[in-house]
């Protein structure tokens, strides 16, 4: 064991350290960010419009032969550096590691995700321990970033595979995602934060069906959750530590009792003790509150004194329990009007909004970027129906394309497109529903037609059959108002599409 007092110390060369900089300012950045994407650039040239995996490997080949030329030189010992030289050395030795194993880490995410509330062993724990203590680090800190690393591989994980989209505002919700998990400063992070998230409570804004619920979980599964060496695990699995409540669903008269649970006798049917969702919620999980807008005052109340004094007790006891995990919550109702009428208490509202996350409807999203309904539906079908399923998708955004006006709203949002989907490989069709559509939208495809000249007289009777369909209902209903037979209005309305307009 080196003795550290008697330990020569080295330094970087400009050269070393320009380079270690750049390696840092990579680490550093939001891998969703632009940031991280100025910081690839500078630290190597890409090509325009490089993937973000492109990217990495060519950067992770790069710093792997930065480290090996390091340690060629006996720069292979953190305990050998001071001040801004050491910090330079750490980041880069450290991220070296990571990339080693994050493949095991992936392979390790998937098998808990298959296991369940089991925590798996890690077979490759003392490998990748032992790796960071020959680097310098203490026992005590190679745990600690063996651990961290496993939590950023899982919200890389989560974040990537879960909220998919290339739309701006996508790519900006899985940045703040990120952030929420990691903080916008990892270093800081590390070192002072990763210990303390559950102070940070976090508030997720959004019209029905636009993912609120995946956006959370994506959250409540990334947390810290430290590994137990001598049993060769991590302390708990992370499938269990995100427990999801829907408020919405209760009788006002048992949320309170679903929230912090119930003692025998304590009201009529309460047959026996009860734990709610905050007792299920493991210290290092989340509790995700869906539709917190449906909460009465009485139990903002007792939230309000959980998210600020950690305590709470069970309906029909003065025994105090302790909440040791995060508090997520979601609502689609407009806060500012439910706090104007005193529904939802200022004080309540500024407790649980340490963060705010704004998930944008499926309209704002295609709007950005037309693409993002392929690449929805190509996410969608393949979960669906497995990895073989380009050929189904692109029949299916066909079908979609033929019978969903172009500029549809999309009322449902995400939640419409799956159910769109699902009727679609089931019968082939999906009828959208106008009374949720915003007035005209058919309409004003053909006056658009119109004033375009570009409608002929197929096209024009094929979408008025379609629009007579869609307020009666019937074959039969569509026929008599047009003066056609039932065949004939049939195949109109099937056939009919936005596409048969040439705008």
């Amino acid at each position: 064991m080196y003795n550290l007092c008697i330990m020569s110390k080295s330094k970087l060369s400009s050269s070393e350290r320009k380079f270690l900089s750049d390696v840092t300012d990579v680490i550093h950045a939001n891998p969703f960010s632009e940031m991280r994407i100025s910081a690839d650039s500078k630290l190597a040239d890409f090509p325009p419009n490089s993937t973000y995996e492109e990217r990495r490997i060519k950067i992770i080949k790069m710093v792997a032969s930065g480290v090996k030329k390091l340690f060629s030189e006996g720069k292979n010992d953190v305990r050998k550096f001071e001040g801004s030289d050491r910090i330079l050395i750490e980041n880069a030795v450290l991220y070296h590691v990571y990339n080693i194993f994050f493949p095991k880490n992936d392979e390790l995410i998937e098998s808990q995700i298959s296991q369940g509330e089991s925590p798996c062993k890690v077979p490759f724990a003392e490998e990748m321990i032992s790796m960071i203590r020959k680097l310098g680090f203490s026992d005590k800190e190679a745990l600690h970033y063996f651990a961290a690393f496993f939590q950023m591989r899982r919200a890389y994980y989560f974040i990537a595979k879960t909220i998919v989209g290339r739309s701006p505002c996508m790519v900006y919700l899985r940045e703040s995602l990120w952030n929420n998990v990691i903080t916008s400063n990892i270093g800081l992070y590390t070192r002072e934060l990763w210990d303390r998230m559950e102070d940070y409570s976090t508030l997720i804004l959004g019209e029905t069906g636009t993912g609120k619920g995946m956006c959370a979980k994506a959250i409540g599964q990334s947390a810290y959750i430290p590994y137990d060496r001598e049993k060769g695990h991590y302390a708990e699995s992370f499938t269990s530590a995100f427990v999801a409540m829907n408020l919405s669903q209760f009788p006002e008269q048992l949320i309170e009792s679903e929230l912090f649970g119930h003692k025998k006798g304590s009201f009529t049917g309460a047959v026996s003790d009860y734990d709610g969702a905050l007792a299920r919620c493991r210290k290092h999980g989340a509790v995700f509150l869906d539709e917190i807008g449906e909460v009465p005052v009485p139990v903002q109340i007792k939230l309000l004194q959980v998210l600020e004094d950690r305590e709470y007790s069970p309906v029909g006891s003065h025994e105090k329990k302790r909440f040791p995990g995060r508090i997520i919550a979601a609502t689609n109702r407009p806060l500012d009007r439910l706090r104007a009428e005193g529904v939802f208490r200022d004080d309540f509202y500024y407790r649980l909004c340490s963060d705010v996350i704004m998930v944008p409807t499926l309209s704002q999203r295609i709007a950005e970027d037309p693409k993002e309904l392929v690449d929805l539906v190509n996410h969608m079908v393949r979960r669906i129906v497995g990895d073989k399923a380009d050929e189904i998708a692109g029949n299916v955004i066909k079908e979609i394309r033929k019978q969903v006006p172009q500029d549809y709203s999309w009322p449902g949002n995400v939640r419409e497109l799956e159910q769109c989907i699902r009727r679609i490989l089931l019968k082939r069709r999906y009828e959208i529903d106008l009374n949720s559509t915003p007035a005209g939208d058919i309409e004003s495809l053909i006056i658009e037609g119109i004033k375009a000249g570009s409608l002929d007289a197929q096209t024009l009777l094929s979408h008025y059959c379609r629009i007579l369909y869609d307020r009666y209902g019937s074959y039969e209903a569509v026929a008599r108002r047009a003066g056609l037979d039932r065949r004939t209005a049939k195949k109109y309305i099937e056939n009919w599409g936005p596409q048969d307009m040439d705008l």
